[in-house]
């Protein structure tokens, strides 16, 4: 897979995709990181990128011409197709299942803007999808960028040094994940829980589960709407949420106790 970037700051987006898991991906042939500098393009001695606002008003606009040039300079570096990607906070959320569909893509291209955000003419005729990590403001494009090319490239065959821990992150199935222990067992934070150790493959399945559902349903009840729940998962809900009240009662008396 190749991601071609047209940002102001490309040394950003080098860096940030250089090291962990994207930076592996890219040593071992996986990805392909570029970026494409729209000051590049500019025509005019200044190098100018931006312009005042029509209508009036704070902050400056980039300018159609050299993110054009640049684009199209992109689409000529490589044979295959490129879907471009403006990040914006006007776009669709990004989500798990958004991301699983582009890594299916050969390439994608991703357009950072900056001040005020892009002419909205080019955005019309140069751009294939518009995209959001959430609901609030950067300075720039380029943190939404790296987070595409992070969740996006460590989906790629073989980023990963088990393809099951892709399978098992939260999202992945509709539901949050579970939680994960490491040695020691025993420590004055509290224990691994015993069925973890039990070498019980089902039981573990189970708890791991159980415990999926329950964390969505404490943290993202939104998740479980959205989902059809099946027989087990149903009783394992149920469950859960008897062990939580149980536990919030021994919670609350022991507060008061203390008191």
């Amino acid at each position: 897979m190749r991601f071609d970037v047209v940002t102001l700051f490309p040394d950003f987006v080098r860096q940030c995709a250089a090291v962990g898991v994207v930076g592996r991906a890219q040593q071992r042939e996986l990805l392909q990181v570029e970026t494409w500098n729209p000051r590049d393009y500019a025509t005019d001695n200044y190098r100018t990128v931006d312009g005042r606002t029509c209508g009036g008003g704070p902050g400056m606009v980039m300018l159609i011409d050299p993110l054009r040039a640049a684009l199209k300079a992109m689409r000529e570096a490589a044979a295959e197709p490129v879907h471009v990607i403006y990040l914006s906070p006007q776009g669709a959320r990004l989500t798990q299942g958004r991301v699983e569909a582009l890594a299916k893509l050969p390439r994608i291209g991703l357009l950072c803007g900056r001040y005020e955000g892009v002419d909205e003419r080019l955005l019309a005729h140069e751009v294939d999808e518009e995209l959001s990590i959430g609901d609030y403001v950067l300075s720039g494009g380029e943190l939404g960028a790296a987070v595409i090319i992070d969740a996006v490239g460590r989906l790629q065959e073989g980023a990963l040094n088990d393809a099951q821990s892709a399978q098992q992150d939260s999202f992945s199935d509709g539901l949050l994940d579970c939680p994960h222990y490491a040695k020691p067992v025993r420590h004055a934070l509290g224990d691994v829980p015993e069925v973890l150790l039990s070498g019980d493959h089902a039981a573990i399945r189970r708890w791991r589960l159980k415990q999926a559902l329950g964390r969505t349903w404490l943290r993202r009840p939104d998740l479980l709407v959205q989902r059809a729940l099946d027989k087990e998962s149903r009783a394992l809900l149920e469950e859960f949420r008897r062990e939580y009240a149980q536990s919030e009662r021994e919670r609350l008396a022991n507060d008061a106790a203390e008191q």
